[in-house]
This record gives C-alpha cells, sequence and structure tokens, in this order.
C-alpha cells in the first residue's frame, strides 16, 4: 500500500508517497537517483549499503522504508558541502582509500559515524569500528590510515 512519508534527506526535507514496506536502499536508487549507496549482500552483512540515519550508521539493505519517517537521513552524495568534500572523503582520496570503489561509499558513511561518536579514535578503535564494513579489494590498511587522517582533520590537526 502506498504512503507518505516524510524525512529529511541530505539536508532537505522530503516527502515521498510510496509503498512504505519497500526496503530503503532500493527507494533510494530507484525512485531518489541516489544511487551512490550500493547493493552488496543483502542481509546488511557488508555494509556497501551503509548511510546515516539520525547520525547513525545503518544498513539501508535491511531497513523498511517506513523506519525513516521524521528521520534525518544522510547518503554518500549528501557529506560534500558543494565543491568542498567531507574531510573522510578528502582523505579516502589522499590515501588511495579504494581500488574498485564498490565499498567505498559504505565505508566512508561508516567512518562519518564513528568519527561522530568517537572523534579521536586509536587505531584499535578505528579497526574495531569499521569492522563490519567488507572491501573485497583489501584496501583495508589504506581505509585505517584515511580515517587516522580525517580525524586529526576534524580535531584541528591535533595528533590523536
Amino acid at each position: 500500500m502506498r504512503e507518505k512519508i516524510k524525512f529529511t534527506l541530505n539536508g532537505k526535507s522530503t516527502e515521498l508517497e510510496t509503498d512504505t514496506s519497500q526496503i530503503l536502499l532500493w527507494v533510494l536508487r530507484t525512485e531518489l537517483g541516489l544511487t551512490g549507496t550500493k547493493f552488496g549482500c543483502g542481509v546488511g552483512f557488508c555494509g556497501a549499503c551503509t548511510i546515516l540515519v539520525d547520525g547513525v550508521a545503518q544498513r539501508s539493505c535491511g531497513m523498511a522504508v517506513k523506519e525513516i519517517e521524521g528521520k534525518k537521513v544522510v547518503t554518500i552524495e549528501g557529506l560534500a558541502d558543494g565543491d568542498k568534500l567531507h574531510p573522510v572523503q578528502k582523505a579516502f582520496v589522499e590515501h588511495e582509500a579504494l581500488q574498485c570503489g564498490f565499498c567505498t561509499s559504505g565505508q566512508i558513511m561508516n567512518a562519518v559515524a564513528l568519527l561522530k561518536a568517537d572523534p579521536k579514535p586509536n587505531r584499535k578503535r578505528i579497526i574495531e569500528g569499521m569492522n563490519g564494513n567488507l572491501c573485497r579489494c583489501g584496501a583495508y590498511n589504506r581505509i585505517i590510515a584515511a580515517v587516522e587522517t580525517a580525524s586529526k582533520e576534524i580535531n584541528g590537526g591535533t595528533k590523536l
């Protein structure tokens, strides 16, 4: 059954009429054209579909659209401020923390949530916090380095 749902998407008030039992990932990609969020495993294991819901990393492949009613949703498309990349995006570029790029948006979104919850994580905490996002190319060391660099930038360049 189609219903209207209201939420904030990438900083903009959004109203959508859709089947609210649909999986959020597919609504983002097909109805809203936000294809940066990827389909990986479909069961919330790999992290390719990670978005932020009220600032918390969530797997969009396991969420029904009705779960975002009244919430703030951010996808990879909503991180940059115009042409200015988010510090995590910038650090991923600087560290070449990607190869094929398929997992990258999920990795970045997870890292943003991690740094929001823990702005100065040590290396062990970064590894633990990023553990749920899989990278088939094996760019893990570069991903960790990127998160460390982003943390320093977010914290005004202070040493961790």
